[in-house]
């Protein structure tokens, strides 16, 4: 189904303003996809991207500024997802040995234990992208690096 038959709009100005309106249109629709995996949970899409991100540095501490450097979404308030995160018990926040006006930030084992039954999670991209090919994930892939490259 096209662009123009989903948000029924017969023509667009431009190849370039169609392209636009396409990125907004598939943004939505996985964010949406995102908020109906987590709707049940005790987290947001935006706290499971910082608990990944915490993972990946496992057993090694994190800082804030290394979180908002990594997070997806740039206008997530990353100290108030943190502060979430700290009160549900998925990560722990301790006083940096090496520079007291840091503070160091570790996955606790319950967050692993909730990524761990979250990691089907992933999957469900390779649902939405059931209808391209190998070769069209890579050139689609190359052709989004370019465009914010």
């Amino acid at each position: 189904m096209t662009l123009e038959s989903k948000i029924q709009q017969a023509k667009f100005k431009t190849p370039q303003h169609k392209l636009g309106v396409n990125l907004l249109y598939t943004s939505h629709l996985i964010n949406y996809l995102l908020h109906q995996q987590f709707k049940d949970l005790e987290i947001t899409h935006q706290q499971y991207n910082v608990l990944r991100i915490l993972r990946g540095q496992h057993t090694k501490p994190c800082n804030l500024k290394l979180i908002k450097e990594r997070i997806i979404d740039r206008m997530s308030d990353a100290s108030r997802i943190i502060d979430k995160l700290i009160v549900k018990g998925f990560v722990e926040r301790k006083e940096c040995s090496s520079d007291r006006r840091n503070v160091d930030l570790l996955i606790t084992e319950k967050g692993l234990k909730l990524l761990a039954s979250l990691d089907h999670v992933d999957g469900s991209f390779h649902d939405l992208f059931k209808n391209l090919s190998k070769e069209d994930i890579k050139t689609l892939n190359n052709l989004l690096d370019k465009l914010h490259g």
